[in-house]
């Protein structure tokens, strides 16, 4: 047997753990592993990039941010002569399976591609945590914790100058890791996608708590969160292969409506790529693990058409288009919970 892995999309920490699971499992059973480098561009050239993997080679690369194989946002089938490379190149490194580890756009693809005929497995990945039908993706986890991190670096800083402080956190379309990391730091507000604000109730907001005497605010705002009315906040213009817009900036303009509006002193900090990069946490490197190992026993199986996910404290497949059919927004318990802590 010789399978290829790809890491597709947006980096996050856990990536390299699942790459080392994958290996050495498959190596178990006697087979030999293919890393496509740059996702799914290394299957889109001329010529596959790619390179055989050892577990001698990744032994310890579980406790290393990032991946080892590369990323793009590359979307092969945005063309039919990509799709067609796509197939020819799979056939050239003479695959009998793929592992396909990335978010919504990257199993997407891996979906259609099955479709095709391609003998692939998915591995949910992105620390947006928004991908339907696992309860969490590897990434996440490790994102919060630095955002929390983060955030308790700017509620002292803005304690100590009685400031405002304004964090941007990635969060495109589901405020996950504001919510989390926001509620982890004790943010005083949180503004997510799933519900559009009011410019104004957010400036009323801050001028109660200087009216009580509190004159450290901080809030957390996801970068897909926007006015009710409005769009989102878009940097550039910049779209990628997928159709999606650059976000950016949502952080800057509250601060300075804030500023403008009150006459309190509001800094604003864009965390940014800051969160998806840095070590896995625990959690993470385990559940990571936990996907490569199955992962490989679903292409075993010869179940292919699936990815991998946790259902409580279980590792299950489900079928990549159920998976991909829509995005997973944030938990509405635990959103009312988070909106019961703002002071």
């Amino acid at each position: 047997m010789r399978i290829g892995i790809l890491t597709g999309g947006g980096d996050c920490a856990g990536l390299n753990a699942v790459i080392r699971a994958i290996v050495k499992r498959a190596e178990d059973y006697g087979w030999e592993v293919i890393g496509i480098k740059y996702g799914w561009k290394g299957l889109s050239e001329n010529e596959p990039i790619a390179e055989k993997l050892s577990f001698k080679d990744v032994k310890n690369i579980h406790r290393v941010g990032g991946t080892i194989l590369k990323t793009s946002r590359t979307n092969p089938l945005k063309t039919e002569e990509g799709k067609k490379k796509v197939l020819e190149n799979i056939k050239k490194l003479k695959l009998d399976a793929l592992i396909a580890i990335g978010g919504d756009d990257t199993l997407g693809v891996a979906a259609k591609l099955y479709e095709a005929g391609v003998k692939v497995v998915g591995v949910p990945k992105t620390m947006d945590n928004d991908l339907s039908e696992t309860d969490f993706t590897f990434g996440f986890d490790s994102a919060v914790n630095e955002a929390m991190h983060a955030l308790d670096n700017l509620l002292t800083t803005g304690e100590s100058h009685d400031r405002v402080m304004v964090a941007e956190v990635m969060g495109r379309n589901a405020g996950w890791v504001a919510a989390y990391a926001g509620i982890a730091a004790g943010a005083h507000l949180i503004l997510v996608p799933e519900e559009p604000f009011d410019l104004e109730e957010v400036v009323e907001f801050v001028k109660k708590r200087h009216e009580k005497g509190e004159n450290a605010t901080l809030i957390v705002v996801a970068e897909g969160a926007r006015l009710k009315n409005a769009d989102v906040f878009a940097k550039e213009g910049k779209i990628d292969e997928f159709g999606h817009v650059k976000l950016g900036g949502i952080a800057n303009f509250l601060a300075e409506e804030i500023e403008k509006r009150t006459g309190f002193e509001v800094r604003s900090v864009v965390l940014g790529h800051t969160i998806r990069g840095g070590e896995p946490s625990a959690f993470d490197r385990v559940l990571s693990t936990r996907f490569g190992t199955e992962a490989v026993e679903l292409v075993k199986k010869g179940k292919f058409g699936y990815m991998v996910a946790l259902h409580a404290t279980k590792i299950e497949a489900v079928p990549l288009e159920k998976a991909t059919e829509k995005m997973k927004a944030l938990d509405s318990e635990l959103w009312t919970t988070a909106k019961k802590l703002f002071y």
